[in-house]
């Protein structure tokens, strides 16, 4: 592989591979997997006994670093970033980061500005606040 081959998060070369792959932020995640466990609820006498560990281990991570709970405010968060264009992955990141100034997202997410649809900052500004809006009526 040469240099100009490497794969680089911050200019968006991070493979064909994840570029055309559907990426889940943790609440997108969260949901489905508890979702599951109430089916497992349902329908077994012990629950416990039909859920791995690693399921177990996994709903625990991303309850706790989902920044959105609510099921309409994770369809309205991905709503949001799917206005401007972004790659799944940059999506995904800005969706479980919530970054809360320009700086930050541009620093979380170099290839917002760097892609040729490069984002202002004005459009990054009124992304953020989008998102901090969601946050403060969820």
């Amino acid at each position: 592989m040469s240099g100009e081959d490497e794969e680089n998060a911050a200019e968006l070369k991070i493979g064909d591979e994840f570029l055309k792959a559907k990426c889940l932020m943790n609440c997108e995640v969260s949901l489905i997997l508890e979702h599951k466990y109430e089916q497992l609820q349902q329908t077994s006498d012990d629950p416990m006994s039909q859920v791995s560990q690693v399921f177990e281990k996994s709903l625990q991570y991303v309850k706790r670093f989902s920044r959105y709970k609510n099921p309409d405010a994770v369809r309205q968060v991905r709503e949001i970033l799917a206005r401007y264009q972004l790659a799944e992955f940059e999506l995904c990141v800005l969706g479980n980061l919530c970054p809360e100034t320009v700086e930050e997202a541009i620093a979380m997410v170099p290839s917002i500005k760097t892609r040729g649809r490069a984002q202002d900052d004005e459009a990054i500004e009124k992304m953020l606040t989008d998102l901090s809006l969601i946050k403060k009526f969820e």
